[in-house]
């Protein structure tokens, strides 16, 4: 059975304000779908990643930038309600980021991310320590993310997506990617790296190790409600269980668990229990 100590994470990476419609159907190009319900909640895939591995049993903290308005501090209060430190997310001049997302009945969804204040996201002044997990996204500027290749001395994962372009350096240094079978397709570059997790939904994850599949697990069954949440809580999951030593079948396992238990509720910040009940 897996240890249940967790490495400290520092998340980099976005914090936005989710405007979500519930649709009886995703629209198509052009097309107008009435019925919907809006919800409006936070999210980011930064945020949201920090939140779920805090509520999963770590200590976190998160680097990232919100805007100074109202919606800044209702970020900044909700990463502090769910344990996360905050106190390395800047304060930009932009509006705090927003996403607006439609999910249909089945758990399925569209998004589309206006950056606003996470566009502002930096290092400066911003320290790593040797013992310290650190996860990224790519919803903000791609040379912050660079950066983290020389500025992170320990384990470095990254949930590359939306899919961009990999600098050549990062992909060399990256400990772990994270990305959905899509994103995989759209990043050649990934066949290099080391260690990739590939997620395929309901029908599980896959681990590949420079371009090689070595590994691949189903995921639980559930009856989902949304699927906004299930990658971040995968990410956050995967990461801690890597970082604290837990085998590889045991840490995707697991996170296909976690990922499953996040599609059970609504929202991009579901509620999760201790890492180590989900392990196998």
């Amino acid at each position: 059975m897996p240890s249940p100590a967790l490495p400290p994470l520092a998340v980099v990476g976005s914090i936005n304000v989710d405007l979500t419609a519930a649709v009886p159907r995703l629209p198509a190009a052009g097309e107008t779908v009435l019925g919907g319900t809006l919800t409006r909640q936070p999210g980011g895939k930064g945020a949201n990643q920090a939140i779920a591995a805090a509520r999963l049993g770590a200590p976190v903290r998160m680097i990232g930038a919100v805007g100074d308005d109202g919606d800044g501090q209702w970020m900044l209060q909700n990463l502090r309600d769910a344990g996360v430190g905050a106190g390395d997310v800047w304060l930009g001049d932009a509006a705090t980021g927003t996403a607006l997302i439609t999910v249909d009945p089945g758990g399925e969804n569209q998004i589309a991310v206006c950056q606003g204040a996470n566009a502002d996201v930096a290092l400066d002044g911003v320290a790593f320590a040797d013992d310290e997990a650190v996860l990224a996204q790519l919803e903000i500027p791609m040379d912050v993310v660079a950066r983290l290749a020389s500025a992170v001395p320990g384990f470095l994962a990254v949930n590359a997506a939306p899919a961009a372009r990999l600098p050549a350096a990062l992909v060399e240094r990256v400990d772990l990617f994270i990305v959905n079978e899509t994103e995989y397709e759209l990043l050649p570059e990934l066949a290099q790296a080391r260690r990739v997790a590939v997620t395929y939904g309901s029908a599980g994850a896959a681990l590949r190790e420079h371009g090689v599949e070595v590994l691949r697990v189903p995921a639980p069954r559930v009856h989902a409600i949304s699927a906004v949440g299930a990658g971040d809580a995968f990410c956050a999951a995967l990461t801690l269980a890597l970082c604290a030593g837990w085998g590889a079948e045991d840490a995707l396992r697991a996170a296909c668990a976690v990922g499953a238990d996040a599609v059970t509720h609504l929202g991009a910040q579901p509620p999760l229990r201790a890492l180590q009940s989900y392990a196998p």
